[in-house]
């Protein structure tokens, strides 16, 4: 089942997020590599900056996350997680169907450039990579993130925004 999170959930997205992103350990930059992953500060602010969660409930249980986040003329997918143990589902496409049904706004997603697997899952649902200097551009108008994340990541685009750009 899917559903909107609620407050008595944070505890347990907190727990996917950081469970899911050991993933990125050894393959991302070791300088943006952090224990924990995702600090729950971090974690309450973007929630306060108007993350959304929808959470994959199975068997009464949490076992995956997805948030969007509006910002104005696009919206952003933040926070795409399944629990380790639970991967290979098919949550995360179920979640992605449904954030996607759920606007009319073009989306974009935000993840580093050597999690090939990330980038892959996005493209099987239709997203494409946008230029260097597209991306660049977005992440810098978007999201709030220190420039060496920028340095380091990607930006895919789904078909309501690349209608507009040329991609990579």
């Amino acid at each position: 089942m899917i559903r909107p999170a609620t407050s008595a959930d944070f505890e347990r997205i907190h727990e996917i997020i950081n469970d899911a992103a050991q993933a990125y350990r050894g393959i991302i930059p070791a300088d943006r590599w952090h224990e924990p992953y995702m600090p729950r500060e971090e974690l309450s602010e973007q929630i306060a900056d108007g993350v959304e969660f929808l959470c994959f409930e199975d068997g009464g249980e949490v076992t995956g996350v997805m948030g969007i986040q509006d910002r104005g003329e696009v919206k952003l997918i933040r926070h795409a997680y399944v629990a380790t143990r639970q991967r290979g589902g098919g949550m995360g496409s179920k979640l992605l169907r449904e954030l996607l049904g759920s606007t009319e706004k073009p989306v974009l997603i935000g993840t580093w450039a050597a999690a090939a697997w990330a980038i892959g899952f996005y493209q099987k649902h239709g997203f494409s990579v946008v230029s260097e200097e597209e991306k660049n551009r977005l992440l810098r108008t978007y999201w709030s993130i220190p420039e060496r994340q920028v340095e380091t990541s990607v930006v895919l685009a789904d078909a309501r925004y690349r209608t507009r750009l040329p991609l990579v």
